[in-house]
């Protein structure tokens, strides 16, 4: 008896290292003597001690930043870029397999495109086109990691840092802009309020005794202020017309 359970912890204690738990969002990369033997999945998994090892893989999306990379665009202008990287693991083995650590692999290979895609175009499309920008550089980065069995989903600038006099002299160009803007509206106000008014002379000047009705209407606004006085000159003919409205 004592020398059946000397087996069974004998037992056990030879086969616990060979005890893995794979996560749900991991797989497992088994080499036998150091040969490949296979990947497995997630639950409860057993290995044989001391023959096979196992190397965990996360197969969930993974973002990678890419620091912020000096860059001399077509036009000869130094701007700092930096972006963001979000790839996943779509073949373990290969991941394992055919690189030391596919991450930095594709955080160097990420940072070298950023730099030559960003190169080849001139400041104004660097800031206007970056989601172009943004395809072709994750177009190149998922072509090389493919190999690595690394799938690229995305790729996305994040700032684009100018140079302070450029920064500088943007924004002098934005004032000019809001100021010129603010001109056109200023005077398209000042023309429609004169074109008003001149189609009011126009109706008054057809309507008999019109402009002296209204002649009329401004000296009584006028006469409502006590303390002001007022020197009013009146055409000859509204003054003789007020005059034979009072003899009458």
């Amino acid at each position: 008896m004592e020398f059946i359970l000397f087996l069974i912890i004998l037992v056990i204690f030879i086969a616990a290292p060979g005890i893995r738990i794979i996560n749900q969002y991991e797989r497992g990369v088994v080499l036998t003597l150091g040969k490949f033997s296979g990947v497995k999945g997630p639950g409860l998994r057993l290995l044989i001690p001391y023959v096979q090892t196992m190397r965990r893989v996360d197969v969930r999306t993974t973002p990678i930043d890419v620091p912020k990379q000096e860059v001399i665009t077509k036009d000869n202008v130094t701007v700092g870029v930096d972006a963001i990287v979000y790839f996943r693991v779509i073949d373990s083995s290969r991941a394992v397999l055919e690189t030391t650590n596919y991450v930095y692999a594709t955080s160097q290979f990420a940072q070298a495109a950023l730099r030559d895609v960003t190169g080849n175009f001139e400041l104004d499309d660097l800031l206007s086109k970056r989601e172009e920008i943004s395809q072709k550089i994750k177009e190149i980065v998922d072509a090389q990691t493919d190999k690595w069995g690394i799938d690229v989903e995305n790729v996305k600038l994040q700032n684009i840092e100018l140079p302070h006099d450029m920064k500088r002299a943007m924004a002098k160009q934005a004032e000019a802009e809001r100021e010129r803007r603010a001109a056109i509206i200023t005077a398209e106000g000042e023309k429609a309020a004169a074109a008003a008014v001149s189609e009011a002379a126009a109706m008054l000047s057809k309507t008999p005794g019109g402009i002296n009705v209204r002649t009329l209407q401004t000296l009584e606004k006028i006469s409502g202020e006590p303390s002001q006085k007022t020197l009013v000159i009146l055409p000859s003919e509204l003054t003789g017309k007020i005059n034979d409205f009072i003899q009458k």
